[in-house]
This record gives structure tokens, sequence and C-alpha cells, in this order.
């Protein structure tokens, strides 16, 4: 069994070594060096290349080098190539460190003690109890479990809104469009983290922010292209929204002239919530090589009719 990675040269060769020690008998090879193109049955890439069923004419699966796969467009691969989700431990764990720093950082009016010392001012913000704080979290997939799970020990009350109904304990749970509003009203702190689809995209606009309590900060970790940009600049700017905290963008890197680097409301940080890391992915992707070997169903494999 050949395996392809498509990656930048030093994980792909991170990679290799992994499975040189560990699987021996997977043949991987690093782009473009692909050898017999014929051979391949794997690739794990950020993005295959164009045309890659025809590139690659025995391809029997994708693994996505990220949690999602909105930058893949699935309408040009044929359906016996099956699309895996990469389910890195290691990225759950980033996501995790990266929401609780930025909802505590919020819980405890970080930004504007920031800017109090940056105008040699010593002012006391008024207490609020984790109990009074309502974090909700947009998207319950493995991730949403995931800061939810961590954010439950410092005794948030939770909020927890997807496209299906779900359960989970301590966590007020809401569904769908018409749920949406009202989980929305009660959310202090909303972190954004969920899969890009055709029904998420733009999602966090003038009137989903709107529904918003006045003062309610936004994180978002999913995608860029789940929030309006000039939406949130009229919600920050006309005092609705406190504050957001943004690791995604449209356009990544921004223009240099893009409002969001200098403006007081937004922190701004370079799409790092998470990154796979060879070592932390590699038993989650040659278990799942050997599951496709052996005939059983892969962990991760997307819905194409849902696109996650």
């Amino acid at each position: 069994m050949t395996l392809l990675f498509k990656v930048d040269n030093d994980r792909g060769l991170a990679w290799k070594n992994l499975f040189q020690r560990h699987a021996p008998d997977i043949d991987v090879r690093l782009w473009p060096d692909i050898g017999n193109p014929e051979e391949i049955r794997y690739l794990a890439t950020w993005q295959p290349p164009p045309d890659v069923h025809l590139l690659l004419p025995n391809l029997q699966a994708i693994f996505a080098t990220s949690a999602g796969v909105d930058q893949f467009d699935l309408s040009c691969l044929p359906p016996r190539v099956e699309v895996v989700r990469m389910l890195d431990p290691g990225i759950a764990q980033a996501i995790v460190e990266y929401a609780c720093f930025a909802v505590l950082a919020l819980h405890r009016k970080m930004p504007g003690y920031l800017a109090q010392q940056r105008q040699r001012q010593w002012h006391v913000q008024p207490w609020v109890a984790a109990h009074q704080q309502r974090v909700g979290v947009m998207g319950l997939g493995n991730l949403g479990m995931a800061v939810l799970d961590r954010l439950r020990a410092f005794g948030f009350n939770l909020k927890g809104w997807a496209r299906s109904a779900k359960q989970i304990d301590a966590v007020e749970c809401f569904a769908g469009t018409q749920q949406l509003p009202q989980f929305l009203g009660q959310c202090d702190i909303l972190i954004c983290l969920l899969p890009l689809t055709q029904d998420t995209r733009g999602i966090l606009n003038a009137s989903t922010l709107a529904a918003l309590p006045r003062g309610a900060k936004l994180i978002n970790l999913g995608r860029g292209a789940h929030l309006i940009e000039a939406d949130l600049l009229l919600a920050l700017d006309s005092g609705h929204l406190e504050h957001a905290v943004l690791d995604v963008l449209n356009d990544e890197p921004p223009a240099a002239n893009h409002p969001f680097w200098l403006h007081s409301g937004i922190w701004l940080t370079p799409h790092i919530g998470a990154m796979t890391q060879p070592e932390t992915a590699f038993e989650v992707l040659l278990a799942n090589i050997r599951r496709h070997q052996q005939g059983q169903a892969m962990i991760g494999t997307i819905d194409r009719t849902m696109g996650y």
C-alpha cells in the first residue's frame, strides 16, 4: 500500500519517519515525488491537487490534515474516493487550550485591563462570578464537546447549539434554526466551532450578532467564512458587542489596511488555534488505514451531503 503526503517538507519527513519506524509495510511518498501514480491508494493533504482522481487513478481515500474539509471541492471527487477528517487528539487539546484562554480572558476582563495599563489607569472592573457568565458553544462535534468538558470545571453556565438535538451533562442544549435566537440570547460569551457548510457560511451576521445580549463577546475558532466581517465591525462600534477574539479570517493574512488590525475591540491571532502534529495524529491515521485495509469503516469519514 502506498500513501502520498502533500504537506510541507518538514512535516512530510516527520510523517515518513513515523511510518518507517512503526508501519514499514506502507510505502510513504512525499509530494511532488509521487513515483508511479497508479500505486498510490491514499493521499494525506490540506488540499488535493487539481484533478487528483485523474492524477492518481487508483486513489481510494483522502485524509485531510485538518479537522474540517471545507477547503476541498467535493464535487470534483468521484464517489469511490472516501474523504476522512483528521481526528487528531492534539487538535482537540489545542482548541481546548485556546478556547479556555479566550473565555477566561474575556470573563476576567483582560482586554479592558490591558487598555487601562496602556493609559496608566488603575481601576477595578465590576466582578462577575463564573456561574453568572453564560458561555455558549456553536458546534457540538468532538471539538465542541471537548471545550465544554473543560469549561465545565470553571463553573460557567454552559449552553450549546447544533444542527441536531444533543444531550450533554450540565449543558443546556439547543438545536436547529428555530432555537438559534433563543440560544444566542443567553450567550454572554459565544464560541463558534461549527464546520463550514452552505448552511453555516455567514452564520455570524448582523441578525445573529444582534440576537446576543448587549455587551456580549465573540470567539471565532471555526472558519473565517462563518463571519460577516463588516457586520462584526458595526456590532462592536455600536457598543452592542464588547469584544471579539478571532483566530480565523476570510483572507489570511488580512491586507495591511484591514480594519481588524488596529481595532481596539478585536484580538487577532494568525490561525494558530490548532495545527495537526504528526506525533499526535500518527496513531489515528494508521488505525484508519488498517481499518480500510480490513474492509472496515474508517473513523471520521465525511457525509458528502452534509459536508462534514
